[in-house]
């Protein structure tokens, strides 16, 4: 690996490292949770520019770290484009249905909003 290559790689806590209370704070704002769902229903990463989310650069760059640093997404370079992926595995093995059931009661949240 290049001192390039090694800059542009992102710090993400080990499955071991992820903890409830982490997962859960990142999941309760509600920009948060709806780049999960998208994430959710995508077949590969999608890059942080695909979200057209209410608030400023700088505070969509915090949203993805919070969800980074927390475990629910994983984050890597391809070329320039950061693209998120959400670690569907290591939740749903650290944390048995957990996602599911956020997922499913913010699609009916969203639903009964309409």
């Amino acid at each position: 690996m290049t001192d390039r290559e090694s800059s542009r790689t992102l710090a993400h806590p080990e499955p071991a490292g992820i903890r409830l209370e982490g997962v859960l704070h990142a999941l309760s704002d509600p920009v948060r949770l709806s780049i999960v769902r998208e994430l959710a229903g995508a077949e590969t990463g999608l890059a942080c520019s695909h979200f057209p989310l209410p608030v400023t650069k700088s505070t969509t760059t915090h949203h993805f770290r919070v969800l980074r640093e927390s475990g629910v997404v994983r984050q890597t370079y391809h070329g320039t484009t950061k693209l998120n992926a959400l670690r569907r595995a290591d939740l749903d093995e650290l944390f048995p249905g957990l996602l599911d059931s956020v997922l499913t009661a913010a699609a009916a949240e969203a639903a009964r909003r309409q």
